[in-house]
């Protein structure tokens, strides 16, 4: 990892990479192509929102167990690389997610990721492109030298709209095999796709090896309290605060 790469993910927060070539991309949407087709029933998660366009699937987790190839790539070479690069020290896979934002999918409120992960305060988080995320199809927008601190916040977890109009927004464009990297309270937020094409991308979040390996934990906690608070906000619960904006199917 070179020190250009981690000084500007240290003083701003994010930083834009590209580790992947062609064949690994086209690779890499084969994977998410294969977990999208799963089914509901299993032990992996499926999320689904309504559209415009009929009930779509918005998000898959947990699928890492019971996909070898994307375990693997998520897990080691480049990418747990450049977690422990930008952390400081040795990495190890936090949770995973694919976003799919499939055309007509819904976007995301202003949120920082620190309040909906628990165990330890500081972890890295990437998005790895699998189609191209762009302004017309929802592509991320982030704040850049603000990740010091939770934000105050609303009822949902998401940053109070008072200081969502002080922050300076920045949309990052990201093409299919480029990877976006930012801190867990790094400021966040993507539009609505309303394209007719699909802006898939898989999220992988990375913590300190010396925390420990809190994946199960994660997972096992975040169901225990899907099941024990109630979601009273009209959207799908995707997460462990209400960041989502898709309305339910």
């Amino acid at each position: 990892m070179d020190t250009q790469t981690v000084d500007h993910f240290r003083r701003h927060g994010w930083v834009l990479t590209s580790p992947f070539a062609a064949p690994v991309v086209e690779r890499l949407r084969t994977w998410v192509d294969e977990v999208q087709h799963w089914p509901d029933e299993g032990e992996w998660l499926h999320y689904r929102e309504l559209t415009d366009l009929g009930p779509r699937l918005c998000r898959s987790e947990n699928f890492v167990p019971f996909h070898a190839p994307l375990r693997t790539m998520l897990t080691s070479g480049v990418l747990l690389e450049t977690a422990g690069a930008l952390l400081g020290e040795p990495a190890v896979l936090y949770k995973e997610k694919i976003n799919y934002k499939l055309a007509g999918g819904a976007g995301y409120s202003p949120h920082q990721d620190a309040p909906a992960y628990r165990f330890v305060d500081t972890h890295v988080s990437c998005m790895i492109a699998i189609d191209d995320s762009l302004r017309e199809n929802g592509c991320l927008e982030v704040v850049a030298d603000c990740f010091a601190d939770v934000l105050p916040m609303n009822e949902r977890g998401c940053i109070a709209d008072a200081v969502v109009a002080t922050l300076n927004w920045t949309p990052v464009e990201v093409r299919a095999g480029q990877v976006l990297w930012f801190h867990s309270r790094t400021p966040h937020r993507s539009g609505p796709n309303h394209t007719t094409r699909d802006r898939r991308a898989v999220y992988p979040t990375y913590n300190a090896a010396a925390e420990g390996d809190l994946r199960a934990a994660y997972y096992a906690q975040k169901l225990r309290e899907f099941r024990h608070t109630p979601h009273t906000t009209g959207t799908v619960q995707v997460s462990l605060i209400n960041d989502f904006e898709g309305r339910p199917v």
